[in-house]
């Protein structure tokens, strides 16, 4: 059986597992608390040199690491990854915006409130705000003329960006303002086999 080592409140761990749980792929979890360490032991070092969750064990000894490469691994051949080369290459295209334009700033920021780091960040949270604010606005112009990301539908484009988008606001971010963002979130809440991030 697949095993997910994870740290439950990361948007990254959650991406595995909703698109787990949505393509009825059994899975065990693992937490790994990242606040504690436990990330940077010996023993998970050999999981990910890198030493961040999450980690897939597809099979023992074989293991891979980065949430977005993990969501293309498990969706290939689904129907949450488009056949036709192009569109396959946007879904890439909103991956790699997510991890370079739009993580950095929403999901680190929503970490320091979430682990009461706020104030001692408080600098570095500001200088946060116009990144994290210019990646949602190009969101919100993409889907002000699209329901989804890619192909008019649903694709692990939407969950990669959709995964610390939807709690933005725990990072002090104000999701009012991106109307397009809130019903496109609607939409993602009302696939099949979605989850909560806190289940």
């Amino acid at each position: 059986m697949l095993k997910l080592y994870q740290y439950s409140m990361s948007g990254n761990c959650y991406k595995i597992r909703l698109l787990l749980t949505q393509l009825h792929l059994p899975f065990v979890t693992l937490e790994i608390d990242i606040l504690k360490g436990e990330s940077r032991t010996n023993e998970f070092l050999r999981k990910n040199p890198n030493g961040r969750i999450p980690v897939l064990e597809i099979e023992p000894g074989k293991l891979l690491f980065e949430s977005n490469a993990i969501m293309f691994y498990l969706s290939e051949g689904t129907e949450v990854f488009p056949k036709d080369k192009f569109e396959r290459a946007q879904v890439m295209q909103w991956l790699f915006f997510e991890q370079y334009s739009h993580e950095p700033f929403i999901a680190t920021s929503r970490f320091w409130y979430l682990t009461g780091k706020s104030e001692e960040f408080q600098e570095a949270l500001q200088q946060k705000q116009a990144p994290g604010y210019a990646a949602l606005g190009v969101m919100e112009r993409h889907l002000e003329t699209n329901d989804f990301f890619v192909a008019d539908r649903y694709t692990i484009a939407d969950i990669g960006l959709f995964a610390y988008t939807h709690v933005a606001g725990e990072g002090g971010f104000d999701l009012r303002r991106f109307p397009a963002i809130e019903s496109w979130i609607d939409r993602i809440k009302s696939q099949p086999g979605y989850i909560n991030i806190a289940t």
